[in-house]
């Protein structure tokens, strides 16, 4: 590099003035960078920075109400435990078996109740077992509209949701159906198969409401 010096000033004043600049330039670079938050070249980053640690799960993501059944598809997570991580299908018996677990009864108990289960049964082989079930694929809490309606097909059915809710799902009645000769399929739990009469026309009414009655899983109506 080739200095140029003016008269009237020497070569080590110059050199002192270059020195200054460069110091002055490095300290300003360095501000910058550690307001950026980015870690300088090569250094090692701080393990203590919350975004270099992997939290644990939060619990209470599961949901307290929805009753588990048959055919659900539930994502169980063990956390630091990938052998035990899986998705899993509740079989018609209404059980699921797990790795270190074995067999247990997922059917009518919710997300909740299901995890305590799970992480008390990991506790002989695990220290303080994070556990978190959550209904991936909802598919015992269905019912099927048939017949003639305007949209006959299977839908979710909500906590409180009756006949004339259903009827609504699917868009109302067809032409020529018959409205007075309505029933709902039922399910019983020795296997067997209840038929429920309803009557479109007397519930409107107001001529015995009670056959408005509120619909479960794996009902089936049917407009004839």
């Amino acid at each position: 590099m080739t200095l140029n010096t003016k008269p009237g000033r020497s070569l080590q004043s110059v050199l002192q003035s270059t020195t200054l600049l460069l110091v002055a330039s490095v300290g300003l670079w360095a501000q910058s960078d550690g307001a950026s938050g980015q870690p300088a070249p090569g250094a090692k980053p701080d393990k203590h920075n919350g975004a270099a640690d992997t939290p644990a799960p939060e619990k209470g993501r599961s949901d307290d109400s929805y009753v588990i059944g048959a055919d659900d598809v539930l994502s169980i997570n063990v956390w630091k435990e990938p052998d035990v991580t899986r998705s899993v299908t509740v079989r018609s018996d209404g059980k699921i078996s797990l790795p270190l677990v074995g067999e247990l009864q997922a059917g009518s108990q919710t997300p909740r109740q299901l995890e305590e289960e799970i992480t008390r049964r990991l506790q002989s082989y695990i220290s303080e077992p994070e556990v978190t079930v959550i209904v991936s694929e909802s598919k015992s809490q269905r019912i099927n509209i048939l017949g003639m309606v305007a949209r006959p097909g299977t839908y979710m059915l909500t906590s409180s949701a009756t006949i004339l809710d259903g009827i609504a799902m699917a868009g109302g009645f067809k032409d020529f159906a018959k409205k007075k000769s309505i029933y709902v399929l039922r399910a019983e739990p020795d296997g067997a198969q209840k038929r429920i009469a309803f009557n479109y026309n007397e519930v409107i009414k107001g001529v015995r409401p009670e056959q408005n009655i509120k619909l479960m899983a794996r009902d089936t109506v049917v407009v004839p």
